[in-house]
């Protein structure tokens, strides 16, 4: 069985190790807040609902909307999953044609501890992940806030970003969901063992921080290598390159562009420089890479490096507060895991 490894910081050669923080002490040091780029129509047979909610997934309100709307979880669309241990902000959309929502609605999810902040109708579902990007305020404390190099560290991430790295929670606790997806992969996929794919997607997550770790080791993380796919920022277009120079070293160095990796699956193997760290995954885990092709999924591209967006740090008393947005599909925890050793 496949060990959950400790991957490489790209921080580290720089100012050595982090030292112990604390975040999350409760709900309200996690704050998220889900930014779609479009408003709904205020007509149509879906209400959507901007909701605020405290340790609960977003699978609880799915099945607590269901409950009191008489639908289907099928019926109800989100784009995506938010956190428990937190205090969130995202749209739900419920399928309600030719009816309004129950009357009561707002004050049954309000004592259920989830507040309705807004709602308006609309023509289609929410569907997973249409949301731009998710604003954070996070409240970190602890020894690694007091050192003289934290302020340091925020700096270098806003200035050259931050590894793209999945966090640890989508493999589960001490990586039980990796070792189910390698089971499963192994024995041969099947939807109807993994319906929302949640093992396809835990292990090309796997992967792609292997990657990911290998170059940040060979300080190549940051930079076009020859073969490389790069990603526009803030965008999902990417190009290939045979090669590369000085205006695309320049316009990696501005994050303008970012260097990406496999997220594994059917598809052509890489080549050149870039193609080299492919190599290897299919090297070191041949179960997973033949699993995933097997499953018929199919090859995409993430980018290696993510931006922070509006980057702001206020001080408190014992504390220290940071606010930025991400991508969709990034992970916060990538950013912490920068900053301080969680304890």
């Amino acid at each position: 069985m496949i060990d959950m490894p400790e991957w490489q910081r790209c921080l580290d050669a720089q100012f050595g190790a982090p030292k112990p923080g604390q975040y999350r002490a409760q709900p309200e040091d996690f704050w998220v807040d889900e930014q779609l780029d479009f408003t709904p129509e205020a007509h149509g047979e879906h209400l959507w609902l901007r909701v605020e909610k405290r340790n609960q997934t977003t699978l609880d309100v799915v099945k607590t909307l269901s409950r009191l709307c008489g639908v289907t979880p099928r019926d109800i669309g989100y784009s995506g999953m938010k956190d428990r241990i937190a205090v969130t902000r995202q749209w739900l959309s419920v399928h309600l044609p030719g009816r309004d929502a129950p009357a009561e609605l707002e004050q049954s999810l309000t004592a259920l501890g989830i507040t309705v902040v807004e709602q308006a109708r609309h023509p289609r579902k929410l569907k997973r992940g249409v949301h731009r990007t998710n604003r954070f305020v996070l409240r970190l404390s602890g020894e690694a806030i007091e050192g003289d190099d934290f302020i340091g560290r925020w700096e270098a991430l806003c200035q050259h970003g931050v590894p793209n790295y999945f966090g640890p929670q989508r493999f589960g606790p001490e990586g039980r969901n990796l070792q189910r997806a390698e089971a499963l992969l192994n024995r041969g996929w099947r939807k109807r063992d993994d319906r929302q794919g949640m093992m396809l997607s835990t292990a090309r997550s796997f992967l792609f921080n292997e990657l990911l770790s290998a170059r940040i080791a060979d300080g190549t993380w940051s930079q076009p290598l020859a073969g490389d796919t790069l990603m526009l920022d803030g965008t999902q277009s990417v190009f290939g390159i045979d090669a590369t120079d000085a205006a695309l070293q320049g316009r990696a160095a501005e994050l303008d562009v970012h260097p990406t990796g496999v997220l594994w699956g059917v598809g052509e193997a890489g080549e050149g420089d870039a193609g080299v760290y492919e190599a290897r995954l299919l090297q070191h885990y041949p179960g997973l890479c033949s699993g995933l092709e097997r499953s018929g999924v199919k090859q995409a591209r993430r980018a290696l490096r993510m931006r922070l967006l509006n980057p702001q740090l206020t001080w408190e008393p014992g504390a220290v507060l940071l606010s930025f947005a991400l991508p969709r599909g990034s992970f916060a925890t990538a950013v912490l895991g920068e900053l301080i050793l969680a304890s």
